[in-house]
């Protein structure tokens, strides 16, 4: 999946939890309820995969990053 892709299931996931709040601003609604904490914790999800994705981009690699760092300690502690 792409940042844009990212963003756009964002900003659909967004509007229909917008409208949930509005259904339920009118009286309780068990499937909606549900709907909304389905949809909150996909959002969670989404924003956490557009974090890691753009530090991706920007830094590379988590595991080569972090084989370099190992590297780097262990040639700190050796010296």
């Amino acid at each position: 999946m792409t940042v844009t892709e990212i963003h756009q299931e964002i900003e659909q996931t967004s509007e229909r939890r917008a409208e949930l709040w509005h259904i339920l601003s009118q009286g309780h609604d068990p499937a909606a309820a549900a709907e909304l904490k389905s949809l909150s914790e996909r959002l969670e999800h989404l924003w956490d995969e557009e974090r890691t994705l753009k530090a991706e981009l920007r830094f590379g690699d988590r595991d080569h990053i972090v084989a370099r760092a190992r590297v780097e300690e262990r040639l700190e502690r050796a010296a």
